[in-house]
């Protein structure tokens, strides 16, 4: 098989990223867009030693699961992967990732439960996130004033990345975002139209304006906007908090700048400036009222991180017990289980989430939990050498799963009665979960929950108890 071959291919699985995938002369090919069950005609692309990659160029005979795609970004936009399959078949998907990566990775028989989805399963892949950061580029030759006066709603490129590139696709009506978010790009527009503000050049990390990063309490209907700025301040900044309080009403109570001078690829920086309003929303999870700043981490939909916590707190039955959360963010999954603890301990390296933490305990009236602010190994060590001995610890580590060092702490100096695991990467949790069986461990236990419909992305949350039980 060369380069530009052109070839019929039978769709018999699907890839972690959400490509479909199958076999010509022995070898696998990936094409993104294929789905389980379709014949297609396949242009292939790049060949390697045991693999190659197609680009779908007909379907020949369409998988039963095949539907409309109710998106115009789709699939130029990097954010969806399954918008053209039916839900059952994300979720069937989904469910067998999980499976597979535990067994192949970390080597356990285990099958896991029932993929944990939607209340509402007629619309599961629709305004379901309560945070979005859109990328901005300038649209060449449209600035300033005359932008506003040509077409301020074309004035700049706002949208998402494609699929491994950091190549802004215009898209200012997600399926995933709520209305409140389509209702401030506009304004958010119109100012920097009026204003002339630069826009960042990540090749010569010159211009003002990097991101737009908005926030929705689900709960409390609260709304936050920042603009991500690439210095101390921006011109006009009572015409831009004038601008999205007419867009997008009472609902706003935020207006922030995040301070970025950083040449990354991290969307964030460390600082904020309030313009107006509050430094923060609030939120209702799991019956406590959470406080949540820009730089806070929050699960994106509400509905489903309450069933993902349930399913946790089922696994850690923390009543009477002491609770270490490592990577606790701003503190909900630890403090959601904090009316049955004897004592719950979060740890988490961002310090303005771990403040949030502990006004999140003091305004619901907790008082046996208590927060650090530190790496995670770092803190296990500390903790140690206080004496502390949790019965049940949780973590709930970012993609790249926990280091070594902490997995080692776990198992050989805290040794609780249970671990659970709370991860957004099958991967990296069979590979930690194999380690930790490693270290007197067994797995008993694992849930998939699709927090992320229509993504690729799935969490899972796991519970592994101590051999010596």
């Amino acid at each position: 098989m060369r380069k530009n071959d052109v070839i019929e291919l039978a769709i018999t699985g699907t890839t972690a990223e959400g490509s479909g995938v199958g076999r010509h002369e022995g070898m696998a090919v990936f094409v993104p867009g294929g789905a389980e069950g379709d014949l297609l005609r396949v242009r292939i692309v790049k060949v390697l030693k045991n693999l190659a990659y197609g680009r779908l160029e007909k379907i020949l005979r369409p998988s039963p699961d095949r539907v409309k795609i109710d998106c115009p970004a789709f699939p130029r936009c990097g954010g969806c992967v399954f918008r053209y399959i039916g839900y059952e078949a994300e979720k069937r998907i989904k469910r067998q990732r999980v499976a597979d990566a535990l067994r192949r990775i970390g080597g356990f028989s285990i099958e896991p439960r029932d993929l944990l989805c939607a209340p509402d399963t007629s619309a599961p892949r629709t305004g379901y996130r309560n945070k979005a950061q859109y990328p901005v580029g300038a649209v060449e030759g449209v600035t300033g004033t005359r932008a506003a006066r040509l077409n301020p709603e074309h004035s700049l490129s706002i949208g998402f990345y494609a699929p491994r590139s950091h190549r802004i696709v215009d898209c200012r009506n997600c399926r995933l975002q709520p209305p409140e978010f389509t209702a401030a790009l506009p304004a958010i527009e119109q100012w920097a139209a009026e204003t002339g503000v630069s826009i960042y050049d990540e090749r010569t990390g010159k211009g003002l304006l990097r991101h737009i990063y908005l926030r929705k309490a689900f709960a409390t209907g609260q709304v936050m906007a920042a603009l991500v700025i690439n210095g101390d301040g921006v011109p006009a900044p009572d015409r831009l908090v004038e601008l999205l309080r007419q867009a997008v009403g009472e609902a706003l109570v935020s207006v922030q700048l995040n301070h970025n001078r950083e040449d990354t690829n991290v969307v964030l920086g460390k600082t904020c400036t309030v313009l107006f309003g509050a430094d923060h929303l609030e939120d209702i999870l799991c019956g406590l009222r959470f406080r949540i700043s820009p730089l806070s981490f929050y699960q994106v939909n509400r509905d489903m991180a309450e069933k993902l916590y349930k399913k946790a707190a089922e696994y850690a039955e923390p009543e009477g017990k002491i609770l270490l959360d490592m990577y606790c963010g701003a503190g909900t999954i630890g403090l959601s289980m904090a009316g049955q603890a004897k004592q719950v301990i979060g740890v988490e390296v961002v310090s303005a989430a771990v403040e949030d933490a502990e006004r999140n305990a003091r305004l619901n009236g907790i008082f046996n939990a208590r927060f650090l602010c530190a790496d995670a190994a770092e803190a296990a060590r500390q903790l140690a050498a206080e004496g502390i001995r949790p019965d049940v610890i949780l973590v709930d580590p970012p993609r790249k799963g926990c280091s070594p060092d902490l997995l080692q702490l776990i198992g050989e100096t805290f040794r609780p009665e249970r671990v659970v695991y709370v991860s957004c990467d099958p991967a990296t949790l069979a590979r930690d979960c194999k380690q930790l069986a490693a270290v007197g461990y067994r797995l008993v236990e694992a849930t998939p929950a699709d927090l992320f419909p229509g993504t690729a992305h799935v969490e899972t949350v796991c519970l592994l108890q101590s051999e010596s039980l």
